[in-house]
């Protein structure tokens, strides 16, 4: 089975409403968010990324646009930091 396109990783908590009749609806979108992201990860997804994060760690892996963020100068790709440098993966064409 084919795994769906789960679309961005990334999630920001709402503003919680102020009327508490709402909060209900409000928690249930908040969870389907929370799990779309977290399945997206278990899935395998990466986002592009054109910039590099600001506190990478031992072990971090990002997909580099190889344009505005071009770790090394591999070009696009899948990158794994090991605590000092940014190392190429997998070239993406």
């Amino acid at each position: 089975m084919r795994t769906p396109n789960l679309g961005s990783v990334s999630y920001a908590p709402g503003e919680p409403p102020v009327d508490p009749a709402q909060l209900q609806r409000f928690l249930r979108d908040e969870l389907q968010q929370i799990s779309a992201a977290i399945q997206a990860l278990a899935a395998g997804h990466l986002d592009m990324q054109n910039a590099a994060p600001a506190k990478p760690r031992d072990g971090d892996m990002r997909y580099a646009d190889g344009t505005n963020w071009n770790p090394g100068g591999s070009g696009k790709g899948i990158y794994m930091h090991n605590g000092a440098v940014w190392t190429l993966v997998k070239a993406i064409p």
